[in-house]
């Protein structure tokens, strides 16, 4: 089965901070097919500015980048299959959990959640996934 890999940049995202795309998309002509989505920042599009005093604010920035990624792939995010949160501070899972929960419902995606020391530009939490098409 032929797959093409094409690389997305979302003009609804923050533009990447980095060497990377914002996703890569392999499409899978008779399958279907899956986007891989690169970690995003709490960053504001238009600004590029860190954006959210919290880690729970940061979250939701987080996951609306992601949203915007999706949609320039022609995808949602509620179809993702795996996320990967990235923490500075594990002690705001909770919080971090809530306004995680608020994007996916009743049918969230495998997860992982990674406490680490640092994020780019000083940010509390990273957010990655794999979406279905």
């Amino acid at each position: 089965m032929a797959s093409e890999r094409q690389t997305v940049n979302a003009p609804g995202a923050p533009p990447a901070i980095g060497p990377y795309s914002h996703a890569v998309l392999l499409d899978q002509r008779a399958e279907g097919g899956l986007l891989f989505c690169s970690g995003q920042i709490p960053l504001d599009p238009q600004t590029g500015e860190l954006v959210g005093a919290t880690a729970a604010e940061q979250a939701q920035r987080c996951l609306e980048n992601l949203r915007a990624v999706c949609e320039a792939a022609g995808a949602k995010l509620e179809r993702a299959v795996r996320v990967t949160v990235y923490m500075t501070d594990l002690a705001a899972f909770a919080e971090v959990n809530e306004v995680y929960g608020s994007f996916f419902g009743e049918d969230p995606p495998a997860r992982v959640a990674v406490g680490i020391s640092q994020l780019p530009r000083g940010a509390y939490v990273e957010i990655d996934a794999i979406v279905a098409l």
